[in-house]
């Protein structure tokens, strides 16, 4: 049996509040919402924090509002369920409700929050093990050890992404507000990302992700996510693709944004796809032409448990079942 090591439990009330203990207890404390991957992690001594800052109790970290800009702002905490089932968010973000429904399963989705499903850490086949199985390996570049197992001779950490809402987040415009120290500020999600998969975003580890914004779509705009994972219940991705595409009133790509992740440390916003397609309608020649440029423009690494190659041969399947989803 996998236990928890002894750690002090905070339950602070305000942001204020949670700000202070991670402050006070800076190198040895880990903020905690629903605990849905942070928990499985410390039962293998991925993280061992001797205190833990409970974020569920600060109601400001709570609530999905319309604001008078026609933004909506969602709170970190609000839960993946939630936004799931949200009349607003499905109406608005379809792609990004279906993209909260699919992520593992209906219980794990009423703790797990979209702040957390932000922040949530990337995945690798030599990490996500126990510390006997990593010690027996000699541990690795992300966690103990000082060598990539999946690049040899690698110096850098290239843990995959494995969230499914930042590449819906990126594709829509959304921004994060995050809280620390020196006060707030705002970071678009396309920017929020680094490729270090040993820490890859871009926050310090006393700051706190607050709420998320979302800009109205634009007028035409039409969303699609799509998902490949090796059970179609609770298992992480092996491969994700958001993409949203705006029409103009005769039907003409005006702009197409794809982001495709669980392939490197972070979420990719692929280029070069819109040269297929934007001044064009979604003709099968059209999808055909965005799929084989998303193709060339990706390549997976062995840091899960997948032949590589095929889960890079997938990419353009995905494209071609999100456009052809559009453009029906």
């Amino acid at each position: 049996m996998l236990r928890l090591h002894p750690y002090t439990y905070h339950r602070p009330s305000t942001v204020s509040e949670a700000l202070a203990l991670l402050a006070e207890h800076a190198g040895d404390v880990m903020p905690i919402a629903g605990g849905t991957d942070l928990v499985p992690n410390m039962k293998h001594k991925l993280f061992t924090p001797g205190h833990l800052v409970a974020l569920k109790g600060v109601e400001e970290l709570h609530g999905i509002a319309a604001m008078r800009d026609g933004e909506l702002r969602i709170g970190a905490c609000e839960t993946l369920d939630a936004l799931a089932s949200d009349p607003v968010v499905g109406e608005r973000y379809p792609a990004l409700a279906r993209a909260c429904g699919e992520i593992s399963g209906p219980q794990l989705r009423r703790m797990g929050t979209i702040g957390g499903n932000l922040c949530l850490d990337t995945r690798c086949t030599y990490y996500n093990q126990s510390f006997f199985w990593r010690k027996a390996l000699g541990f690795c570049l992300k966690k103990e050890g000082d060598t990539c197992h999946v690049v040899p001779g690698g110096t850098r950490c290239v843990a995959a992404h494995s969230a499914d809402t930042p590449p819906m987040l990126m594709v829509l415009g959304a921004s994060a507000e995050v809280a620390g120290p020196e006060g707030r500020r705002t970071v678009p999600v396309e920017d929020f990302f680094t490729s270090d998969g040993v820490w890859n975003r871009r926050m310090e580890p006393g700051e706190l992700v607050t709420a998320i914004s979302l800009p109205r779509p634009a007028a035409g705009t039409r969303t699609s996510f799509q998902k490949l994972r090796q059970r179609q219940a609770i298992d992480f991705p092996i491969l994700n693709l958001a993409v949203a595409v705006t029409l103009d009133e005769g039907g003409v790509i005006r702009e197409l944004r794809m982001v495709a992740s669980a392939m490197n440390s972070y979420p990719r916003l692929i280029g070069r796809v819109q040269d297929a397609a934007i001044g064009n309608r979604l003709t099968p020649s059209v999808i055909d032409a965005v799929a084989e440029q998303a193709y060339r423009q990706c390549h997976p690494l062995e840091n899960i448990v997948v032949d590589k190659e095929w889960r890079r041969a997938m990419l353009p399947v995905l494209v071609r079942q999100a456009l052809g989803e559009i453009a029906a």
